[in-house]
């Protein structure tokens, strides 16, 4: 169905640049981008995927059920997200809340060509339609010029970002939070408020490249669905799929970086130590054991990393990794259906937090707290989070980012909010800058 071949590459960072700019040609466009981070679980330096043979988009009404027939069928290579919304095919729930982006709620395509790249070799596999096209897109790729930017006359214009929920109404917001977890409705939910911008014109692209140079974070993504657009600098996997074996690696618990070595290291050992983020950490990592549990072999759920803390360019992060063992015949659909949404995004009990977080958020989540990724030909599969990320409807000239944060007993609402001006740097900076 594919032929794939492999060719060196002489200069990787050079070759990955010219090849998402050579990828703007096509409606449709994954990218995903590990920036050379060291991980464990990391199977590619960087993927590209483009140009849609088949594709799936959908609402959340029987999502799970069509993305399920629709990867079964195609046997192949899928590419796409899935949005926070499908929460309402997975439970009795629902999202009334202000939409300015307008994504489907699932969107997946079959490309006709693939680019691994791992190291200094890049493997392309391209449908048997197109396969007499790789040597010619190869050099193409190789000598790339971006002339692209005159798509965006406008881009210069300064971006006037505004708050969905202002700052006294955040706090009040929080404190209804706190008193449902008082009563007992729940443990902790993750909270998240919008900053946007309208009638405003980006160039997507360049957006993603500084977006992604401040913070080079593991799981980079651009996405392109037509006019709409994704630029993220995710830190988080939501989960992955290797053989039998399953990996989920919730973050909980953040804090900021400071140049100097000292004082950077302090903000460090503070985090380790902190009592709140590693209860956060523990409850997240309870309710990730329990949605593997739905699906993995008996005995199989195990935690092999908790509250450890890994550090990015512009934040220490608390994170864990939980992983289980699954039947060979297990569907990889089945196996996102249980764990989704992830529950870094939502809290626990899961279903409760969702409902609270329905009624006090200002704005539908959409594609923000879903996951990218892709499903092989095998069933093997990779997602991140969407956080820390750019979302843009060019044809509504609306321009989004949320950021977000668990609250718990010992939540502090202006430290709650000062924790999401942190988040939100990065996206703010390269907006306004």
């Amino acid at each position: 169905m594919r032929t794939t071949t492999k060719h060196k590459l002489t200069n990787p960072e050079d070759f990955k640049q010219n090849l998402l700019s050579w990828s703007q040609q096509f409606d449709d466009v994954v990218w995903l981008d590990s920036n050379q981070y060291q991980q464990q679980y990391s199977s590619y330096d960087a993927v590209l995927a483009v140009d849609a043979f088949t594709g799936f988009q959908t609402d959340y009404k029987n999502a799970f059920e069509q993305f399920k027939e629709y990867q079964t069928l195609a046997n192949d290579w899928v590419f796409g997200y899935l949005s926070y919304d499908l929460k309402n095919d997975v439970e009795h729930l629902k999202s009334a809340n202000y939409d300015g982006l307008a994504f489907p709620d699932l969107y997946f395509f079959q490309p006709k060509k693939i680019f691994l790249i791992k190291g200094d070799t890049v493997e392309m596999q391209y449908l048997k339609m197109v396969d007499d096209e790789v040597e010619m897109d190869l050099n193409q790729i190789r000598q790339y010029k971006d002339e692209g930017r005159d798509n965006f006359p406008n881009e210069n214009d300064p971006i006037k970002i505004e708050l969905r929920i202002e700052k006294d109404a955040y706090f009040d917001k929080i404190k209804t939070m706190l008193s449902h977890i008082h009563r007992g409705d729940i443990y902790e939910a993750n909270f998240c408020q919008e900053f946007y911008a309208e009638d405003t014109v980006i160039n997507p692209l360049e957006i993603y490249n500084k977006l992604n140079a401040i913070s080079k974070p593991p799981f980079a993504t651009f996405l392109k669905l037509n006019d709409k657009y994704l630029m993220s600098a995710s830190p988080e996997r939501y989960i992955k799929k290797e053989g039998t074996k399953i990996i989920s690696q919730p973050i909980k618990g953040t804090a900021k970086r400071e140049d100097d070595f000292i004082l950077d290291s302090i903000l460090k050992n503070n985090l380790v130590t902190d009592q709140k983020e590693r209860s956060e950490n523990v409850m997240i990592v309870d309710l990730v054991r329990n949605d593997l549990s739905q699906t993995a072999t008996k005995g199989s759920v195990k935690v092999e990393e908790l509250c450890k803390i890994y550090t990015f360019d512009q934040v220490h992060q608390m994170i864990s990794t939980v992983t289980s063992q699954v039947a060979e015949n297990t569907h990889p659909i089945d196996i996102i259906k249980s764990t989704f949404p992830m529950g870094s995004m939502t809290g626990a009990p899961k279903i409760s937090a969702m409902k609270i977080i329905e009624t006090l958020e200002e704005t539908k989540r959409g594609l923000y707290s879903g996951a990218v990724g892709y499903i092989s030909p095998t069933g093997d599969f990779d997602f991140n989070v969407v956080i820390r990320s750019i979302l843009y409807n060019a044809s509504n000239k609306y321009v989004s980012y949320s950021v977000g944060g668990a609250i718990t007993a010992k939540s502090d609402p202006l430290n709650e909010y000062e924790e999401c001006l942190l988040k939100a740097k990065a996206m703010r900076t390269v907006l306004e800058s």
